[in-house]
Order: C-alpha cells, then structure tokens, then sequence
C-alpha cells in the first residue's frame, strides 16, 4: 500500500477513535444521571478487560515483571485509573466541552514532564508554548470567584494525572499495546471497586445494555488509537485527536443542550495552537 494511503488510513482511524470516545463520554454522562461514577466504571472496566485479555498471546503478561519496570507499571496504571475517575466525576458537574478542552492540554504537560524527569532535550520555543498552553488552561477555566467550579480543578487533576500516565508509557514502549490497555483495566476495576458498592443503584435494562455498550465501544476506540500509530507517523496523527473538542462540543449541544462560554473556546483555541506549536517543533527536530 502507498505510504501515502497508509498514512491517510492512520489519520481516519485516529478521526474514529475521537468520534467514539466521544460518544462514550457523552453516553456516559447521560448514564451517570442515575447511576453513580463507580458503579459504571467498574462495569466498564470489567467488560473491557474482558475484551481486551482475549487478544493478548501467551507469555506476554511476564513482560510486566521484565526489565525492572515494576514501578513504572505501576505509576502508569494508578494515574491512568485515577485520571479515568477524575474525567468522568468532573463530566457529570460541567459541560464535555469544558472538560474536554482542559484535557486538551495533557500532551502539552507531557513535554514538560519529559523535561524534568526523562531528561528529554527541551528547548525555549517548546517550553514558551507550554506556558501559553497552560494559559489556555486558565482562560477556559475561567478563574473568576464566580466562575471556578470544582469540577475544572477535578478536571486539571485528571489530565495531570493523564499526561504523567503517558510520559509512563513512553518508558515502556517495549511492552505489547494489547498488555498496557488490558493493565489499564484491571487497575481501573481495582480503583472503581473502592467506591462501586457505595450507593450502588440497580441499572435498568436500557442503563445496564449501554453501559456494556460503552465498555465495548471504548475497546474498539483503544484499538482505533494504536491502529492509526501503526499506520501513520504520530507527529501525522496527533493534531486530529484535537477534534474532540468539536465532537464533545457537538454532542454535548444535541444531548444536553449546552453551549460552550465563550471562555471555554477562547481557551480551547490557545491550547490547540500551542500543541500543535510543540508538535510541529518536534517534528522539525526529528528530520534535522
């Protein structure tokens, strides 16, 4: 197949994969009406895990205790479950477009902990656009005494919690993507047990089918992500993951009729700009 098909099949998978987590997320909100956080999460989990354990080939869960990575593993999946928890308590107090948006800078938190703590070489264009970004994250936070909810400082948490999960997985790149997803899972089963039994409210059927649903659907949306990288260069497909924010904005406008602040879109666009700033930065370097 010509690289140039390829590439362009990588991009339209990363497209699906933003269009269908945004379709959990926004199903998920409307669920979480009536059903707690926990409750859905650990059904969620369990259902992926499910899924996602089929796939992986025999021998390979011994990778997890190879190469002295213990720790990391175990960094990588207590933040992916914890942002996992963050993500979805702050959808069910604020719009998907607000809480989207300041997820929308996790990769550029990633680039400055890649500073710190990978010892990554980052110059001062790179770190100049990381400062503008995380202006952004304050513009759409819109951080009046009126204005700041708990749910955007949940939401900050949790891509926090999410850019140092994968600065966690750039140390692993070694281990199958079948394995660090199914990982992800059972620790995100371990975490949301905690809480599930708690105020735990029996599903009707619809409730119950579209909570399996979004377990399946999530699967297929990990499998989009690592599919679209295989096919096509990260810096080709990065800059298409910034379309949830039109699709979270879509469908948080069909479903729940909200209409993003302006705040939150002055914001969106600056965290953009910046990211794809650092992407194209990066992109320059690599080719010399």
């Amino acid at each position: 197949m010509p690289e140039r098909q390829t590439t362009l099949r990588g991009i339209a998978l990363t497209l699906l994969s933003s269009v269908l987590f945004s379709l959990t997320n926004a199903s998920a909100k409307w669920v979480m009406v009536d059903v707690p956080t926990g409750e859905l999460l650990w059904i969620r989990s369990i259902v992926a895990f499910g899924v996602v354990s089929l796939f992986i080939r025999k021998g390979e869960w011994s990778t997890l205790w190879s190469g002295g990575l213990r720790r990391v593993h175990l960094l990588r999946n207590l933040c992916s479950a914890c942002e996992v928890m963050c993500f979805y308590t702050a959808i069910t107090r604020a719009p998907l477009a607000d809480i989207t948006t300041i997820y929308l800078a996790a990769p550029i938190y990633v680039t400055a902990m890649a500073a710190l703590f990978l010892r990554e070489r980052v110059g001062w264009r790179r770190w100049s656009a990381v400062f503008v970004g995380f202006f952004g994250v304050i513009v759409a936070m819109q951080p009046s005494g009126a204005a700041l909810s708990d749910a955007a400082l949940i939401a900050v948490c949790g891509s926090v919690l999410y850019a140092t999960s994968l600065v966690a997985t750039r140390k692993l790149r070694g281990t199958p993507s079948t394995l660090l997803v199914a990982t992800q899972m059972g620790s995100l089963f371990i975490v949301s047990s905690g809480t599930a039994a708690f105020g735990w409210v029996m599903p009707n059927l619809v409730q119950a089918v579209l909570m399996v649903v979004i377990g399946l659907v999530s699967m297929i949306a990990f499998w989009c992500v690592n599919q679209g990288l295989c096919l096509a260069p990260a810096s080709a497909v990065a800059p298409f993951n910034y379309s949830s924010i039109v699709f979270a904005t879509a469908l948080g406008f069909a479903i729940f009729g909200d209409i993003p602040a302006s705040a939150t879109l002055v914001g969106a666009a600056i965290i953009v700009g910046a990211g794809l700033f650092i992407m194209l930065r990066e992109r320059r370097l690599q080719q010399g």
